[in-house]
């Protein structure tokens, strides 16, 4: 796991209460697969699913907010029982103000983690802006923190991982399972 290594960095992932993810290209490898008859198919990875889970088990809430729409986002999301799920939202900052405005967070309790030019706003607005290696090079410059594992293989992990060692939380989490 990579820790987030700037002292006060660290100091505002303690604070995060709700934890926002992009879909494609960090839940997901942005890849984007078609059947014949036009049925996209995304396929998600089960080490980010446990960490969004262990986030929610210590108190952090979960969204989503990302700009195309699909049948099996709203499905991993139920399953992992995401709190706040928009789709098919460009303007990815205006998503997120609409759920902090509705669920009385601020900016700076949330982390982002996105990959791609509409989520930079969003990125930058938060008290833990993350991205991930493969994210468009503007993107990489401009969050404060990039994970070691790229999108859709356990990036989303990482990022829910390094918020929970910011709160001092990640040792007790795992002790759980030994």
């Amino acid at each position: 796991m990579k820790r987030i290594s700037d002292t006060e960095l660290r100091k505002k992932a303690a604070q995060v209460k709700l934890a926002v993810f992009d879909v494609d290209g960090i839940m997901t490898d942005g890849s984007l697969l078609f059947c014949a008859d036009g049925t996209e198919i995304k396929t998600f990875n089960t080490l980010d699913g446990l960490g969004i889970k262990l986030l929610q088990k210590n108190g952090v809430a979960t969204a989503i907010i990302t700009g195309r729409s699909s049948v099996q986002v709203t499905q991993r999301a139920k399953s992992l029982g995401i709190s706040y799920v928009l789709q098919g939202r460009d303007d990815k900052l205006l998503a997120l103000q609409e759920i902090c405005a509705e669920q009385h967070y601020q900016l700076d309790e949330c982390a982002y983690i996105g990959d791609d030019l509409p989520d930079l706003s969003a990125i930058k607005a938060v008290a833990f802006g993350a991205t991930v290696p493969n994210a468009h090079p503007l993107v990489i410059e401009q969050s404060q923190w990039c994970t070691s594992r790229p999108g859709g293989k356990g990036a989303a992990r990482e990022f829910c991982e390094a918020i929970l060692e910011a709160k001092g939380l990640l040792q007790q989490t795992y002790d759980e399972y030994c």
